[in-house]
């Protein structure tokens, strides 16, 4: 391989590390506790705090997860919870 190529693929192989590394940070950990925020949201007719929508849109990739276990399930797809998700901008997850 000639010294140019070669360069240039390590140079390329270093960032496809970098961002992959940043990606694994950006990862979320799904726990429901942190959707408590929006509990009195859900729960009645007030409208969502701005924690509440930071902390839904955060967990926004676990809302599939949370809709498929059935202790759940009635909390995050009731009509309240979806009218909280479309108040913070967050789209109904299609699972």
């Amino acid at each position: 391989m000639r010294p140019f190529t070669y360069t240039s693929l390590c140079a390329a192989a270093i960032l496809v590390m970098i961002l992959a590394g940043s990606q694994a940070a950006m990862a979320v950990t799904c726990q429901v506790t942190q959707l408590v925020p929006c509990a009195s949201a859900i729960s009645s007719s007030s409208p969502p705090s701005s924690q509440c929508c930071t902390k839904l849109k955060e967990q926004r990739p676990c809302l599939c997860q949370y809709m498929k276990n059935p202790s759940l399930r009635g909390y995050v797809s009731s009509p309240n919870a979806q009218k909280v998700a479309k108040a913070c901008g967050v789209p109904t997850p299609q699972c």
